[in-house]
């Protein structure tokens, strides 16, 4: 609704399109821009699932994974999620690379929970405040009038060292 409100007042209080972009530019861009991710998330994860392209995606997979190796994949997943959010921005991971790892436990008998709390244990946590694909780490070190590369040659090492260790510690747990 606020989309279709923010259209209607945009094309009756500026019919000229440049002006409609000056106005979003000036005031709500940043905002614009989430909303339209958020948008286009939901719709790509919606033909992913609905045309069944997410499951062709996991038999492939699965057919690449040895016998008795899919109970790996929560573990396998805490420790690379960390090293990923630094190829892949949340969007990207959470809607494009996290249902297709899912997917491919679940055929293989893993929980998809398992899965979503391996991931959870790097990306958020450790690597996604040292990405340079996430907005807030760009807020973050511009506050802090801090380089992105010296924030990251800092920080990266504990953070790493942090996300194994959490993922260690869900293993001893039996937590994955």
């Amino acid at each position: 609704m606020f989309m279709l409100g923010t259209v209607s007042a945009l094309c009756i209080n500026y019919p000229n399109v440049d002006a409609q972009r000056a106005r979003i530019d000036a005031h709500a861009k940043t905002a614009l821009t989430m909303a339209s991710i958020l948008l286009a998330a939901g719709v790509f994860t919606g033909i992913m699932q609905g045309t069944g392209m997410l499951k062709a995606i996991a038999e492939v997979a699965v057919a690449q994974i040895p016998a008795g190796h899919g109970k790996l994949i929560p573990a396998v997943v805490g420790f690379i999620s960390m090293p990923l959010s630094m190829l892949f921005d949340p969007d990207s991971y959470y809607f494009g690379v996290m249902p297709v790892i899912a997917e491919v436990g679940k055929a293989l008998g893993v929980d998809p929970l398992q899965v979503a709390q391996a991931s959870l244990l790097g990306v958020h946590t450790t690597g996604f405040p040292v990405s340079p694909l996430t907005p807030a780490t760009f807020l973050l070190v511009g506050l802090c009038k801090v380089e992105l590369a010296d924030h990251q040659r800092f920080t990266i090492p504990f953070l790493f060292a942090a996300s194994v260790l959490m993922t260690l510690t869900a293993l001893l747990l039996g937590v994955i």
